[in-house]
């Protein structure tokens, strides 16, 4: 099995580690990585569609993006479980570095630059 694909950092510096796991072995292997036991499984509830994990870990804050089964979901469904999910990341960030609330604009931008990050790396996993 590869390396967990970790995604791009810049919605701030230093912004969380962040991937995106489209199976339960593929989030068990990225918490390895970053040195963290699993306290949820990797879709936290049965009825979840996807998942946002936030940790701290010895390398900083870790968001762990898990989507369930997707092969019958549209893109667009798709585009909003990450738009979503992404949501939850930015959230972490602003908590974790105390930036409650941050400017709407600010806002806008990274929660576009994370959905971004997850959809496309979405898109090269599945080559669309």
């Amino acid at each position: 099995m590869s390396k967990t694909k970790w995604l791009d950092r810049r919605i701030s510096a230093p912004g969380p580690y962040l991937c995106l796991c489209l199976s339960e072995g593929e989030y068990k292997k990225a918490l390895r990585e970053v040195g963290v036991e699993p306290i949820h499984d990797w879709l936290k509830t049965p009825q979840a569609d996807a998942t946002a994990h936030h940790m701290r870990s010895p390398k900083g804050l870790c968001v762990v993006i898990c989507l369930g089964e997707h092969s019958t979901r549209t893109p667009i469904e798709i585009a909003g479980l990450l738009v979503h999910e992404a949501v939850h990341a930015w959230q972490e960030w602003c908590e974790y570095y105390g930036e409650n609330p941050t400017a709407r604009e600010q806002e806008a931008y990274a929660i576009q630059s994370i959905s971004q990050e997850l959809m496309s790396e979405f898109a090269r996993r599945i080559q669309l």
